[in-house]
């Protein structure tokens, strides 16, 4: 499942190793609340997903704002970029 296949990219690329897939609520928002990630994350993210899912991620912050807040949002971005 894509959204389980995120929550291990998320897991891995950001070395969270405290945590595990099922830590991570697909609804949750990723920033600040819910996981606590942070701007540098974000940066280190959207390179992971770049290179996995050959996305190319909008120049407007408020875009990817709404693609970046939760597992189930990033799974809809990439599905509607037909990458999955």
């Amino acid at each position: 499942m894509l959204e389980d296949e995120i929550k291990e990219l998320i897991i891995k690329s950001l070395e969270l190793e405290d945590i595990s897939p099922d830590d991570i609520n697909e609804e949750e928002p990723l920033f600040i609340d819910g996981l606590g990630l942070d701007s540098i994350d974000a940066l280190e993210l959207g390179m992971a997903l770049k290179k996995k899912y050959n996305l190319t991620l909008s120049s407007d912050k408020k875009e990817n704002q709404k693609h970046f807040y939760s597992v189930k949002t990033l799974a809809d971005f990439i599905r509607s970029n037909n990458v999955d």
